[in-house]
């Protein structure tokens, strides 16, 4: 009976035991902030980080060609227009008028021309009397076409399928010929992020870059695109050379968003950038490059590595983990940037603030921010 008894107290205590297991509620996963770095082919020169705003590429201040009253303002900021809509007229009564004089003028002289042309030819009125006329006819048609250009120009109309980014006049308020009354940008063409850069890096620059462009307003997400237009001339107000970088997938974006972009040189940028263009460093046992104070000296230093196969690239020193004697391991993320992955390495040497070392072929960017805290397929949230 005693052991009867013990069978059965034993058995409930694991059966509760079990229980509290199984409804243990699991701790939710530690997701680490990190901050990101490109992976540069050592003796090559970092990527051109900007800011810019984001706009159309065509952008256009619309305004009347002569002045007057505004009668009308149909759209407000950010209407999507079509080609051909009219967004603004001027009060058409004086305009209308005028356009009347003009043709009742031109309709004098016609039949004053066609009575001095008979007069002519019976020798009632002179030559001189026959040119004046045909002169004064011919004015009064030119005027009759500036009333007719005037009067068109007086309706404000889209010149593309766009949006409105400002509507700067409204209904009632009197404007000069040429005064700002709509800004507008058109589609035709996409978006671009315009940005400011010094001369040392808009010599590095060339129509076709890659860059990648991050907004504040839309965490999380990068958009791609490329260097489109390099400014051929410093602006005189402020030094900097205006570029310009083509984005795809931002139309839903309101023009003006600040975002910060990262270029890659053509020839000089990140692993993803440069794998096909990559030569193999050449063997040695050691390098020289602990006192290196710029890329070109971390490309001497490369060129001697002490390494056999691959090339050598240059990560910023807090991207290090792990450290020993010559290896070493880096964090980067997967293909969702969700995960992180570790990648041993081999160190080679400094160059400067940066760390030289091989193995990272086909690796684009490592954890620079947060590496120390992570773990192989840790859960990671990429920061700016």
């Amino acid at each position: 009976m005693k052991h009867t008894t013990y069978i059965f107290l034993i058995a409930a205590t694991l059966t509760a035991c079990g229980t509290s297991a199984e409804g243990r509620d699991t701790p939710p996963e530690t997701i680490t902030p990190v901050q990101m770095a490109d992976v540069v082919l050592a003796g090559q020169s970092a990527a051109i980080h900007v800011s810019g705003t984001l706009g159309a590429k065509d952008e256009v201040t619309l305004s009347f060609k002569i002045g007057g009253i505004v009668g009308t303002v149909r759209v407000d900021d950010g209407a999507k227009v079509k080609r051909g809509q009219v967004l603004a007229a001027l009060d058409q009564r004086e305009i209308e008028a005028m356009l009347a004089k003009a043709r009742a003028g031109a309709e004098k002289a016609r039949r004053d021309a066609q009575r001095v042309e008979r007069l002519f030819k019976d020798s009632v009125a002179t030559l001189a009397q026959w040119q004046d006329v045909q002169t004064a006819r011919d004015a009064a048609e030119a005027d009759l076409r500036a009333a007719r250009v005037n009067h068109e120009y007086s309706t404000i109309t889209a010149p593309a399928d766009g949006v409105v980014l400002m509507r700067i006049a409204s209904a009632g308020q009197m404007v000069g010929a040429g005064v700002p009354v709509i800004q507008f940008g058109s589609n035709a063409r996409g978006s671009v992020l315009r940005a400011g850069v010094p001369d040392r890096d808009a010599v590095r620059l060339a129509v076709g870059d890659a860059a990648e462009v991050a907004f504040d307003a839309v965490p999380g997400k990068v958009y791609r695109g490329k260097v489109t237009q390099v400014g051929a001339a410093a602006d005189p107000r402020t030094g900097v050379y205006v570029i310009e970088i083509s984005l795809a997938g931002v139309a839903s974006l309101p023009s003006g968003l600040v975002g910060r972009a990262v270029i890659l040189p053509a020839g000089r940028g990140t692993v993803g950038e440069r794998a096909r263009a990559r030569k193999p460093i050449q063997d040695s046992r050691s390098i020289g490059a602990a006192d290196a104070k710029d890329a070109a000296d971390a490309g001497r230093a490369a060129g001697t590595a002490a390494l056999t196969g691959g090339a050598v690239y240059a990560i910023p020193a807090e991207a290090l983990v792990e450290g020993d004697k010559d290896r070493g391991s880096v964090y980067t993320v997967d293909k969702s940037g969700t995960r992180a992955r570790r990648v041993a390495v081999a160190l080679v040497g400094l160059a400067g603030d940066k760390v030289l070392v091989r193995g990272l072929e086909g690796v684009p960017r490592v954890v620079r921010s947060g590496a120390t805290w992570l773990t192989d397929s840790a859960r990671v949230e990429i920061r700016p």
